[in-house]
């Protein structure tokens, strides 16, 4: 068996904002995500961006098509 390395009490303080499994084969990924605490702009806010920048550009995504 692989030992997990120990982690220090600065990085296991805050609890992931997001948790991911990715199972493949016999081996299990897991990514913790975490956000940026001091934000003020939501996902929406982000996505909304992106969108505008894209219609902007005058380029034709490929989920438009």
């Amino acid at each position: 068996m692989t030992d997990t390395p120990k982690r220090s009490t600065a990085t296991t303080a805050r609890r992931p904002d997001c948790v991911t499994e990715v199972r493949r084969g016999n081996t299990v990924l897991v990514v913790s995500g975490y956000f940026k605490q001091d934000t003020t702009a939501t996902a929406a806010d982000k996505m909304m961006k992106v969108l505008e920048a894209e219609s902007a550009a005058g380029g034709t995504a490929a989920h438009a098509m």
